[in-house]
């Protein structure tokens, strides 16, 4: 047998042992992935939505906003890792508020829906664009619309600093309404928490001169969007 068809026929005979090898550490790969069994929701998340990770995550005491009623929210700190980049935390809280409700009756958000991509603005300006799923999995009523708008709104504000506004699309584009009842053409305002006030210092009181009672202070107008 030539000398150049026995080098051939060696070589194939490796390849073709590495190839066997190879195919029966993939087979064991699979079955210990069908050991482990995942939900419907898991799986969708995993395939339509990435978890978020950077090399900048902290662990944080992030304040998300869930219902606390058919009509209102509550904060909960929930412990998340969180990136300082602002377009990466943002997606983050935002994943966070979607999938990981205390109790199904405090989500705000369908659980198909997804956050497709996060823009901040030079201006402040932050576009979250969301699934189809937002708009056609919510349920359609101003109370129902508000609490979704209002979750995503309030969770931005108080996790992710400088944004000033918020607009909300569906699928690239701009819609009229969520479900038909909360406009969705214009932008949402973002207000971050206010800082706390700085201690005031008491008046000294004198025998003769006597610092004059402060007037009673006036209750400040609630936020309007």
């Amino acid at each position: 047998m030539p000398r150049n068809l026995k080098i051939t026929l060696v070589i194939l005979i490796v390849a073709v042992v590495i190839g066997l090898t190879s195919l029966k550490s993939l087979r064991r790969r699979i079955e210990r992935v069908k050991e482990i069994p995942k939900t419907e929701e898991e799986v969708r998340h995993e395939l339509l939505a990435p978890h978020v990770s950077t090399s900048s995550d902290v662990k944080t005491a992030a304040e998300i906003y869930w219902a606390s009623g058919p009509d209102q929210l509550a904060p909960v700190q929930t412990e998340l890792p969180l990136s300082a980049n602002p377009v990466d935390r943002a997606k983050q809280v935002i994943s966070a508020l979607i999938a990981q409700p205390p109790t199904p009756e405090q989500r705000t958000l369908p659980e198909n829906a997804t956050l497709l991509g996060f823009y901040i603005l030079p201006d402040g300006t932050a576009i979250a664009d969301f699934s189809d799923a937002l708009s056609s999995e919510t349920p359609s009523g101003i109370l129902s619309e508000s609490l979704a708008v209002n979750s995503i709104v309030e969770t931005l504000e108080n996790n992710v600093p400088g944004l000033k506004r918020l607009k909300i699309l569906i699928h690239g584009q701009e819609v009229d309404t969520l479900a038909g009842h909360v406009d969705l053409t214009g932008f949402f305002d973002l207000v971050p928490p206010a800082a706390p006030a700085p201690a005031s210092t008491p008046p000294v009181q004198g025998a003769a001169n006597k610092a004059p009672a402060s007037a009673p202070a006036t209750p400040s107008p609630g936020r309007h969007r």
